[in-house]
């Protein structure tokens, strides 16, 4: 058999083999859970419950902007509803220990993990809904929103920096890629004045849709499950509690932090499929 006969019959049971493998780990492929179609999301407001008003999320994501600079991220997401809620109703409002929540800084205390301003959202959702399965889904809502949306998107009415941040998507929850995505994308470091006002105009994002959840729950028009996830329906089909691994408890998107190797697209679903349960 001459080189190119050689190379044909090679190139052939390549090819041949490739079309096997992929038919096998088609086959072995794991169940993956149904996508969550939107719903609505009923509640009804529990006696003592501290009282919500419904607020513009414009006017808010403004005042957030604004207080961007007393206490970073986190405590100006608090403040821009707090100060609101104080000025309609007094107390409890207007004594609210608001200067707590600039330990949310950069990550919390600058450590670089959850995002100050959904920190500060989840909390806002916490303090008015006291039901452990409503705040849930409002925090997932609010957090899948984040990874996904493209942002900076609020424009201030009294810009500190006479620039417009470019967009990006942070594909996480956490300060440190949200930030360091964003520098890959603008091409500014993450001590830039660039740098710090995406972050105030994010804050002002974050607090205008905390805002407008919080305005729809009280008005009994809330969709949950507006902004699943996928990708992470597939991770936790075999990481998570009904797969056979179990070793994995998320609701955050994986790939930003794990990438899949070709050996786990390959052989992961076989090997899987052969595994105890």
């Amino acid at each position: 058999m001459d080189r190119r006969k050689a190379m044909k019959v090679a190139a052939g049971a390549v090819i041949a083999g490739g079309a096997g493998l992929l038919t096998l780990t088609q086959a072995f492929k794991p169940k993956l859970p149904l996508p969550v179609k939107p719903s609505g999301l009923n509640y009804e407001p529990s006696e003592g419950s501290w009282e919500y008003s419904q607020l513009d999320p414009v006017v808010t994501g403004q005042i957030a902007y604004d207080k961007y600079a007393e206490g970073s991220c986190m405590y100006a997401t608090i403040v821009s509803v707090v100060s609101q809620l104080a000025e309609n109703m007094g107390e409890p409002y207007s004594s609210f220990p608001v200067h707590m929540f600039k330990y949310g800084h950069g990550g919390i205390g600058g450590f670089g993990s959850v995002c100050g301003t959904l920190n500060g959202a989840a909390a806002l959702v916490g303090l008015f809904i006291p039901e452990k399965e409503v705040q849930d889904k409002i925090i997932h809502d609010l957090f899948q929103w984040y990874e996904k949306e493209s942002m900076p998107v609020f424009h201030p009415a009294k810009p500190v920096e006479n620039y417009t941040p470019v967009k990006s998507i942070s594909n996480s929850v956490l300060c440190h890629a949200s930030n360091t995505n964003w520098c890959k994308e603008s091409g500014f470091s993450v001590n830039s004045k660039e740098r710090k006002e995406r972050c105030r105009r994010l804050t002002g994002d974050v607090a205008g849709k905390v805002v407008h959840s919080l305005n729809a729950i009280f008005a009994s028009a809330y969709v949950t499950d507006s902004h699943a996830n996928q990708d992470v329906n597939s991770c936790v089909a075999c990481h998570g509690d009904e797969g056979k691994i179990k070793n994995v408890s998320v609701k955050m998107s994986c790939n930003s932090c794990h990438s899949e190797s070709i050996g786990h697209r390959v052989f992961a679903d076989v090997h899987y499929k052969l595994m105890d349960h």
